[in-house]
């Protein structure tokens, strides 16, 4: 807030960078929360531009060239009693930029968060955005454990990792396909036709997890898959992380897990850890595969990628392995970044 008591707000969308706003002090003392109304800001005027050199030239803020529409399901199979509309948040180009088929259908890359406990929200992501402006149909999916969809929901994840959170992604991308089939559907807003036969997966940490999981368990819905620093084997993992209790909790060696003393895993922990791991159905993958890791990633070591690599390079499937000596979890230099999101993209 400044002196005056006015706040400073930012807001963006997916389709629009990050602006600021202001909401006036009065306005902030009047409205009654209780009520459930909103309060808008005012958009700053345009500031002068600011260049990264002498060099550049100033940019301008352009009119978003992609859309975007929430989709909210729920599972048939609620487990445990959790039953939380799972959501999905799909961003839909205005064109295609000539990567449409011959039956002008837009193929779509199903992109999951990582965490598991995390969630993607209506906000800015560059990577998300130079993706859709190619012309390719982006779904964020929220499956059952994000945040902001109750506690209940976040603790019936543990456990049933590789599969509820699966179910959820594949529902999702189901769904979307089925909204977005042919032009006559009341729920197709932008009159995009998705293809179903060029469906790809995107993700990074627990987001590569799903995507392993996703090209394994249901190889004929998806026909391309990018990983960063994919979680692929828990079981060898867990010795090797910054994180060893997340392998035991959401994987459920136990009942309970003592948080203030490490122990090397038993062997029925580490079968568990193997049943819940996407290097259980690696036998059934047909999907190239694009694996991103940076070799100082401590929360998910890069051995994790490097044996998917391997595994699926054995079996004679088209592979590439991207290797980042000076990036750790995130890959997220700028010439890293960069990098990465330019492969993803041509891959």
């Amino acid at each position: 807030m400044n002196t005056n008591g006015d706040a400073i707000v930012s807001q963006s969308e997916p389709n629009i960078p990050t602006t600021l706003g202001i909401i006036k002090y009065d306005q902030l003392v009047s409205i009654d929360v209780d009520e459930g109304k909103y309060i808008s800001s005012q958009r700053f005027p345009m500031l002068s531009s600011i260049s990264a050199s002498s060099f550049s030239n100033p940019t301008t803020i352009i009119e978003p060239r992609f859309t975007y529409h929430l989709l909210n399901v729920r599972s048939s199979n609620p487990t445990d009693g959790v039953d939380v509309p799972i959501q999905g948040i799909l961003l839909l180009p205005k064109d295609s930029n000539g990567i449409k088929n011959d039956d002008q259908k837009c193929p779509m890359i199903v992109v999951p968060h990582g965490g598991p406990h995390s969630c993607l929200s209506t906000s800015f992501v560059p990577s998300h955005a130079f993706l859709c402006n190619s012309g390719y149909a982006i779904l964020l999916a929220n499956y059952r454990g994000s945040t902001g969809f109750s506690q209940d929901a976040i603790e019936g994840l543990t456990g049933n990792i590789g599969r509820l959170d699966v179910e959820d992604v594949v529902l999702l991308t189901k769904t979307a396909l089925q909204i977005y089939a042919d032009r006559s559907s009341s729920d197709n807003f932008s009159q995009i036709i998705l293809d179903p036969n060029r469906v790809g997966i995107c993700g990074g940490s627990h987001g590569g997890f799903l995507s392993a999981h996703c090209i394994g368990q249901h190889p004929d819905l998806f026909k391309a898959s990018a990983m960063r620093n994919p979680v692929t084997n828990i079981a060898t993992m867990v010795t090797a992380t910054d994180i060893p209790d997340w392998c035991h909790v959401e994987s459920k060696t136990s009942e309970s897990y003592n948080f203030n003393s490490f122990h090397s895993p038993s062997r029925n922990e580490m079968l568990t850890m193997w049943d819940a791991s996407p290097i259980a159905h690696v036998d059934k993958v047909v999907a190239p595969t694009l694996m991103a890791v940076g070799m100082k990633d401590k929360r998910v070591p890069p051995s994790q990628g490097i044996e998917f690599f391997h595994t699926l390079r054995s079996m004679g499937l088209k592979t590439k392995l991207l290797v980042y000596d000076d990036d750790d979890h995130a890959i997220d230099k700028v010439c890293s970044e960069a990098d990465h999101w330019v492969n993803v993209k041509r891959w």
